[in-house]
Parts: structure tokens; C-alpha cells; sequence
């Protein structure tokens, strides 16, 4: 568009009125036919249709819990909750501090909250079972919980699957939804022949990266909350998959909230954001498939 003076007397004031040029008053002709495109109203509406969408999430990490004995459970959720932070769960049927287990009914309404908020869940094996060696036909294990708590036993490769399995099933029985086909060994202890074994009944590991270690398992003496936070702080790199747990019994001083809210802040202050398993690059397949059917029998 260009403006174009009139003719006035010499000296006289120099009104302007506007004309459109002949290419702009075509393309203008032309909006309302582009605007009724099907495939951009569709767009549109789409776009339109979640207002206050959080942009996409650029620089992620991956934040992961491990069960524990749930002490801490409640105020991990608030966190989350106050931040918009959807996290990742790894749950065994772990010792609590009311003397039950973390997958008993005391916790169901938790877990079907957490569901409900959209975060994304794996297994951590029934019994919090510590790989300690392989045999010619299956594995050593040292279950921290149940019957045979803090005795070595020995579990085929479908007996390993099994504990894979009951964590997805009570899962789902609380939730009424599929927990993933993803599972993080207790300790993330592995071995070639324990991730067959998981492969084979269509599970995929879930480990975390070194400067994810977020050390809430470790000292409270040695590792106080301060030097914790400030180490994850200058050490955690978009990409990396955190580590923490809903309880540690060894630790004195709790790690959340007292890490886990200025950590949320600090990361989120260096430009990153958080998201689920179910967005990683390599394991979001793992992570959006529900745990095998053939595993569930």
C-alpha cells in the first residue's frame, strides 16, 4: 500500500488519502477463500483449542522417582504439583514407614492421583529385587522386601519377568490404567543376561545419567541437602535423566522438599523444562507402550 498525494494549491496543507495497489487488494480479495482452507481452520482450531499451552519443551530433563518408603510421597506430589512437573515412577512393592508396603491399599488413592495428573509409571520388580550375579539358568537376586528379604535366591528368566509383572498389574488394578513396558532395576544393578531376560518379555531398562544421581540415598553427613543441590545445580545438562526416591530410611535430613523445590526452580531459572519418559528421544516408544500383554498373563 502506498500513499499518494492529492493535488493541492501551492502552499495549501498536503492531505493524503490512501490507495491500494492492484497486487494488495488481490491478495487481500484472496484471505477469506484461504482462511476457509479445511486444513488450516483445522490448524487453527487446534492451536486454538488449548489456550495457556505450555510451549514445547526445548531443553528437557527427565526427572524419575523411585519408590521408597514414602515418607516424603506427599510433599514430592505438592511440589510437582505447585510447578507443573510431570515425572516418571518406578514402583516396587517397598517397605513403608506405617509398616505395610508401598503398593498396598494405604497408597492406592496416591497412585491413582498421580495417574490422573498425567505422569508416566514403570516397574521396579515386586520385591526390590538387587541383581547379584547370573547361573547357567537365570539370575541372583537379593530382594530387599518380601518373604525372602536380604536372602540371595535364584530366578529364571520367566521368574524374573513375573517380578516385573506384579507392579504392572497392581498398577493397573488401582488405576485401572497400563503401567509402561519400562523398568529401572533396583540399584540399577543389570547385567547382559538380566536385560535378555527383561527384552524377551518385551520390557526396556531405564537407567539415569551420572550428573542425575541427585545423592538422596547417600549420607546426610557427608552429603548435606546444600551441597547436593549445588552440585546438581552446576553439573545437570539438558538430556539428563534424574534420579531420586519417595523415601530414603538411611538419610536423616529428608532430600525433598528441601532439594527437590529449589532444584525445579534452579533448572527451570537456566532455561530448562521437565518432562516425562514418555517424551525422551530413545525410550519414548518403551515408555508409551503399555506393559506387554503377554508379560500381564
Amino acid at each position: 500500500m502506498r500513499r499518494v498525494p492529492e493535488s493541492p494549491a501551492l502552499g495549501a496543507a498536503r492531505p493524503y488519502r490512501l490507495r491500494w495497489s492492484a497486487p494488495l487488494a488481490l491478495c487481500l480479495a484472496l484471505v477469506p477463500a484461504v482462511l476457509a482452507w479445511p486444513g488450516l481452520a483445522a490448524a487453527a482450531s487446534a492451536n486454538a483449542a488449548v489456550p495457556g499451552a505450555p510451549a514445547p519443551c526445548a531443553k528437557p530433563v527427565y526427572l524419575t522417582f523411585d519408590t521408597g518408603h514414602m515418607g516424603v510421597a506427599p510433599l514430592v506430589a505438592e511440589v510437582l504439583a505447585r510447578h507443573g512437573v510431570k515425572a516418571t515412577f518406578f514402583l516396587a512393592n517397598e517397605r513403608t514407614r506405617s509398616g505395610g508396603g508401598s503398593l498396598d491399599d494405604e497408597w492406592a488413592a496416591w497412585w491413582r492421583a498421580r495417574a490422573d495428573e498425567g505422569h508416566a509409571f514403570g516397574s521396579h520388580t515386586w520385591d526390590h529385587d538387587v541383581w547379584v550375579g547370573d547361573t547357567a539358568d537365570g539370575l541372583r537376586l537379593r530382594p530387599t522386601m518380601g518373604a525372602q528379604a536380604g536372602r540371595v535366591r535364584h530366578a529364571t528368566a520367566a521368574q524374573y519377568c513375573e517380578a516385573l509383572r506384579r507392579p504392572a498389574e497392581r498398577f493397573e488394578a488401582i488405576t485401572g490404567r497400563p503401567m509402561a513396558a519400562i523398568f529401572r532395576a533396583p540399584g540399577g544393578k543389570t547385567s547382559p543376561a538380566l536385560l535378555r531376560a527383561a527384552e524377551r518379555c518385551g520390557y526396556t531398562h531405564v537407567g539415569w545419567s551420572p550428573a542425575g544421581f541427585l545423592g538422596d540415598e547417600l549420607s546426610s553427613e557427608t552429603h548435606p541437602n546444600a551441597a547436593l543441590l549445588a552440585r546438581a545445580l552446576r553439573d545437570i545438562r539438558p538430556g539428563d535423566i534424574l534420579l531420586a526416591h519417595l523415601g530414603i530410611w538411611s538419610r536423616r535430613d529428608p532430600w525433598a522438599p528441601a532439594v527437590l523445590e529449589p532444584l525445579i526452580e534452579g533448572l527451570k531459572a537456566r532455561g530448562m523444562c521437565f518432562a516425562t519418559l514418555r517424551e525422551h528421544p530413545s525410550l519414548r516408544a518403551a515408555a508409551s507402550r503399555p506393559a506387554p500383554a503377554a508379560a500381564l498373563r
